[in-house]
């Protein structure tokens, strides 16, 4: 591969530039060397464990966004025509224990999935979020979005993963930049989940993240809404958009649970399956799950937890089930396993 290209320093984000970190979105919240540098990383501060396993990749592109990437994979030979899944971390936290916390390590070792892992850094964002909210991130072709771009064509050429179940999932900043991704990259994603995050289009500045995060807005229609993605993408006469999952804790106070309603609403107008949930039901005692499907095919789900602070719904008590940390909270439910589920990995 080519010798690393230098990438322009961005300039130190200011204090509205990382809404979700000033909101205070944990405090409180939660009761190889070679053709492709890939170097072995050990999480700081924890024992060797699944961390351990992930690496980084130096040299994936030209990287305008600016972003680390790290990378983790049962084995090569598993991986071979394997799903590819893209985890994005939420505000301040670190890439590796983010997935290892939330269960989707461990997944990718049952199904033989490799995981991609961007990471932002503090020279974009002071509080270490996506910037899903700068027209020049989410941009196709442009900023942290082709950066993440680059890093999927740099793990399917490395892995030999299929370029047609590529999946990527994202918690708070995280998930709003997993929505923009969809938006902007339809044809890359298979599918994709959205875990405490925003609808795409309802900001275009720190500012505005800051409000429409505390207060969703609630007067844009179905059409407006799903205008908002088309306009991201590029130009067809025919699209198939990726399916999407959608997580939401009803005792958020960093993200109003409007957003999430809003999100859906979204994107079921974009598929053309707006109306009533085909499903509605109750999995367990708190959790709504709604379904809107096309030609018996879920479509759209979208699951809702009482009570539940900003954070990443995992279920410590089942193998796998994740273990809570920062932003990762103890639900009774795996949101990995469920979303894993939902886009047709297992099960």
């Amino acid at each position: 591969m080519a010798r690393p290209v230098a990438v322009k320093r961005r300039r130190k984000s200011s204090h509205a530039d990382h809404p979700f970190f000033t909101a205070g979105a944990w405090a409180g919240q939660a009761a190889a060397s070679g053709m492709h540098a890939w170097l072995s990383v050990l999480a700081a501060g924890r024992p060797p464990s699944e961390e351990s396993k992930v690496i980084e990749v130096r040299n994936f592109g030209s990287n305008p966004g600016n972003l680390r990437m790290f990378a983790y994979a049962p084995s090569l030979r598993r991986v071979r025509g394997a799903p590819l899944i893209v985890v994005l971390h939420g505000c301040g936290q670190n890439a590796a224990s983010f997935a290892a916390d939330t269960g989707w390590i461990a997944l990718a070792g049952q199904i033989g999935a490799a995981l991609i892992l961007p990471e932002q850094k503090r020279d974009n964002n002071r509080g270490r979020c996506f910037n899903w909210y700068r027209p020049g991130d989410v941009r196709r072709g442009e900023g942290e979005a082709f950066s993440i771009r680059q890093m999927i064509r740099t793990a399917i050429e490395h892995y030999g993963s299929d370029p047609k179940r590529i999946f990527i999932v994202g918690l708070s900043a995280g998930g709003a930049m997993t929505a923009a991704l969809l938006a902007a990259y339809p044809r890359v994603f298979n599918a994709g989940a959205v875990v405490a995050g925003m609808p795409v289009g309802v900001a275009r500045s720190g500012t505005t993240a800051l409000l429409r995060m505390r207060r969703a807005e609630r007067f844009q229609g179905a059409i407006a809404l799903a205008e908002a993605v088309r306009g991201a993408a590029p130009p067809s006469k025919s699209r198939i958009w990726p399916r999407l999952s959608i997580w939401q804790g009803g005792g958020d106070r960093v993200v109003d649970p409007v957003n999430a309603e809003r999100l859906a609403l979204q994107w079921c107008s974009l598929q053309g399956v707006a109306g009533e949930a085909v499903s509605d039901t109750t999995p367990l005692p708190g959790i709504r799950r709604r379904t809107w499907t096309r030609r018996n095919r879920e479509i759209v789900e979208f699951w809702t937890i009482t009570g539940l602070a900003h954070g990443f719904p995992i279920a410590p008590h089942l193998p796998d089930g994740g273990r809570a940390g920062m932003g990762v909270v103890d639900a009774g439910i795996s949101a990995s396993a469920h979303i894993a589920r939902f886009w047709g990995l297992y099960g």
